[in-house]
């Protein structure tokens, strides 16, 4: 997987900045540094603490079967391994639980061998029986994981001797390490004991085990000095404060309390650029429009289209994002490796938007839009209603928590429209990955309730098509075709792709680096 283009930002220069939905974003402060240790692998490490400071509350649990919120990802990040992890920057794989590359026995079945002495965060051995246990619940239908949809190539994992899995697929598939990161390694005997205590308080193999979490509040993390793998630890502790008001984010940096904050906000960022290091890193993060598809008359394509064509994005993007976003003119932001441009391309036309009104019948409609109270959508979604308004759509703005707006309105399926961040780049960057999230699964069949449709069917087909091809261009131009289609029916779509701006003050950290994903990684970072 390619890295994403970054811009940078120094003392004398102001670049403008656009981030991602749901964004977790973290700032990190230095306690007097005791002098170096060593991890169970020998490395040296410091012996300080790193304080961070985050932009969204705890929303989900940290169970990495079914954790999607930015917080929690971004914790597990230090907390869990697969065999293979992707580098948060690069998003190259690399062996982690491994010990080296998959060994083919055959046509479609591999071997792994697991790390010598990794230990989970209890001090039991990480064993082969516990990595085929991962993958089994993963794939348990009964168990309604999100990872499921990434895995469908996946047959079986089962222990094959000490230290060994044997992974059999249906067929093969050419990202088979980076697509093994998705599924992290969980203790049975724990997770077995008490799901419900392990999705509050986790326990997993990393170089971070996990102390303490309280819902808006903080995160406590201590380093693993049993780990022995190749990203220990630098600091001793970590303790990351939940900080969603973004003016609270820049004066915890500008005080000196924290060394890096996420989510830089755009009136800011020339002040903070004058102090400290700035990076923009272009993501896949998106501003999505998403539509109860089961309601009249948003079942209607003609009605999505035309409340897409009536947004003036440009201007959301002037106003809002101070001219640091692009429109969607296709399903991933344009420096994607896999990127084609649309079909169907959404300019503001509220002509046409009208027009599509007309012909589907539909006049004096009232729409309550529902949305996230993260900083930058919440300065979008009034230019987006003023789109609406103008055509003749009467919007009414619901603008509230996102874990809420998702519990008590969107999966009950009690919502018209949703204007909403998203970023599945997190777990991979591979064009089939970013399409099934959100249209294999949980997102079309509880969300948008659109998947009994022959146009959601051929999606997955042209998905499952391109997963089965070991052509470069076949699969570029199979996934094309699924992207025309998710254009032209707008279930959920797209309004515009950001950049991540980041914030960190080089004399407190060494080797930080800003991520092209939703969320920071503190990953071989330790103080400068």
């Amino acid at each position: 997987m390619n890295r994403l283009h970054g811009t940078s930002l120094d003392r004398r220069v102001f670049l403008q900045f656009m981030t991602i939905t749901g964004a977790t974003a973290f700032a990190g402060s230095l306690a007097a540094c005791s002098g170096p240790a060593s991890t169970g692998s020998g490395a040296p490490v410091a012996t300080d603490t790193i304080e961070a400071g985050i932009s969204y509350p705890l929303s989900t649990g940290f169970d990495p079967m079914t954790s999607s919120g930015a917080t929690p990802i971004a914790a597990n990040l230090h907390v869990f391994e697969a065999l293979f992890d992707l580098d948060p920057v690069t998003r190259e794989p690399y062996a982690a639980l491994a010990a080296g590359e998959p060994e083919k026995t055959g046509d479609t079945t591999y071997r792994v061998t697991l790390r010598q002495g990794a230990t989970f965060h209890d001090g039991s051995p990480v064993t082969a029986a516990d990595v085929a246990f991962s993958f089994q619940r993963v794939m348990d239908p009964a168990n309604a994981s999100l990872m499921v949809q990434f895995i469908p190539f996946v047959e079986s994992v089962a222990a094959a001797g000490d230290g060994v899995v044997e992974i059999k697929l249906t067929y093969p598939f050419p990202l088979l390490a980076e697509r093994l990161a998705i599924v992290k390694i969980v203790p049975k005997a724990i997770v077995e004991r008490d799901k419900a205590a392990f999705d509050a308080k986790p326990v997993g193999s990393g170089p971070y085990r996990l102390v303490e979490a309280t819902k808006e509040d903080k995160i406590v993390f201590a380093r693993w000095d049993r780990y022995n793998g190749p990203r220990p630890a630098k600091a001793a502790n970590m303790v990351w404060r939940l900080l969603a008001d973004p003016s609270a984010r820049v004066t915890a940096l500008e005080s000196g309390r924290v060394a890096a904050i996420e989510d830089v906000p755009y009136i800011d960022a020339a002040r903070v650029a004058q102090a400290h290091r700035l990076e923009a890193v272009q993501s896949f993060g998106l501003l999505f429009l998403m539509f109860n598809c089961s309601r009249k008359p948003f079942d209607d394509r003609r009605v999505r289209q035309a409340l897409h064509y009536a947004i003036d994005t440009d201007k959301v993007i002037k106003t809002a994002m101070l001219g640091n976003a692009a429109p969607a003119t296709g399903y991933v932001q344009q420096t994607h490796p896999a990127y084609v441009k649309a079909s169907t391309v959404y300019g503001h036309d509220p002509g046409k938007a009208r027009a599509l009104l007309k012909e589907a019948g539909v006049t004096g409609l009232n729409v309550t839009m529902v949305t996230t109270d993260t900083g930058w959508v919440k300065d979008a979604v009034p230019v987006i209603k003023e789109g609406w308004d103008a055509v003749g759509v009467s919007t009414v703005l619901d603008i509230a928590q996102s874990g809420g707006q998702y519990t008590n309105k969107i999966d009950p399926g009690e919502f018209q429209v949703m204007v909403a961040p998203g970023d599945p780049s997190v777990f991979g960057n591979d064009m089939d990955l970013l399409l099934r999230w959100f249209y294999d699964g949980l997102w079309p069949q509880k969300r948008f309730r659109w998947d009994g449709t022959k146009e959601a069917k051929k999606v997955l087909k042209l998905l499952d098509e391109a997963a089965r091809s070991t052509e470069a261009e076949t699969q570029r131009r199979l996934w094309a075709e699924a992207v025309d289609i998710v254009a032209e029916e707008a279930p959920l779509y797209p309004i515009l792709h950001r950049k991540l701006p980041t914030a960190w003050n080089e004399k407190k950290v060494a080797d930080f680096r800003p991520l092209p994903t939703t969320g920071l990684s503190f990953l071989g970072v330790g103080p400068a």
